[in-house]
């Protein structure tokens, strides 16, 4: 069960506080740094002894418990270099009733990031399947103000119903309804639905951004989409984990037949904006 004793109970105190202060001040584009924020972040995590830390975080209070999740880690002890591009794009991008989806949310930070600086009206929809990372994802909801975030606990698949995800012991954020890593027996049943029916039962008539976080599956989720969705749906920006070895269609061409272009790629992502309309043949 996650921890659910007062936000500030696990405040980082001592050298791991200096640790955590010094890992956020390190250049991401350095080698050097990150090699020195790797080090660091290794002396800290073996010091907690598996407790959390409470912190703030891209403007929102989180619990973050950096074993078996990257994004924890990252979140952290290197907020500077989670997906900063990507970051920066959707701040920039973004209106102050945007209706952003973060579908394979974590414990949410990118929904939280976009819940602290847009407004009262936006509506953000966190989406994230395995029951334990989703209860410290509705935790760290529940300790922000923002009352913009709604947290849904199901896998975005190509059909309803139930399916398998499998679970990565070692890096929670690869868990993934495709057997990914080397843990393949480790797996749940979790409930499922098409992007385009979690819209609809939301009530949702625009979408703004789409991060989409779902280790290979983007294509299952995006191709029934886009055939499916009415045009007024279709978000501007999608920002998407790059899976190209994984996927099974050619999913950056797809997108092109529906009006979306590359604009970023990051280490980890693809980042695609939407021009002019216009339907495949």
């Amino acid at each position: 069960m996650t921890d659910s004793s007062p936000y500030g109970t696990y405040a980082p105190t001592g050298l791991v506080a200096r640790i955590a202060a010094r890992t956020q001040r390190l250049n991401e584009h350095s080698w050097r740094g990150r090699r020195m924020a790797m080090l660091l972040r290794r002396i800290a995590i073996s010091m907690l002894r598996g407790k959390p830390l409470d912190v703030v975080r891209y403007g929102a209070r989180m619990r973050l418990h950096p074993y078996n999740n990257n994004c924890e880690k990252k979140v952290l002890f290197t907020p500077q270099f989670f997906d900063a591009e990507e970051r920066a794009l959707l701040r920039e991008r973004l209106p102050e009733d945007a209706v952003f989806l973060d579908v394979g949310a974590n414990i949410g930070a990118y929904a939280l990031f976009v819940a602290g600086f847009t407004g009262p009206r936006a509506r953000i929809l966190a989406v994230e399947p395995q029951p334990d990372v989703f209860d410290r994802l509705i935790y760290n909801i529940g300790q922000n103000p923002f009352g913009t975030v709604k947290a849904i606990a199901c896998a975005v698949a190509d059909k309803a119903g139930e399916l398998t995800l499998f679970i990565d012991p070692r890096n929670r954020g690869e868990s993934s309804v495709k057997i990914v890593g080397t843990h393949k027996n480790a797996a749940i049943r979790v409930p499922a639905v098409t992007l385009l029916d979690l819209c609809r039962s939301e009530g949702i008539a625009r979408i703004d951004a789409i991060k989409l976080d779902v280790e290979g599956a983007e294509d299952l989720i995006l191709e029934p989409f886009l055939r499916e969705a009415p045009p007024t749906l279709r978000p501007a920006l999608l920002i998407v984990e790059n899976g190209t070895d994984q996927w099974q269609i050619d999913l950056p061409a797809l997108l092109e037949g529906y009006g979306y272009r590359i604009t970023t790629r990051t280490r980890l992502n693809l980042v695609f904006e939407r021009a002019a309309e216009r339907h495949p043949a």
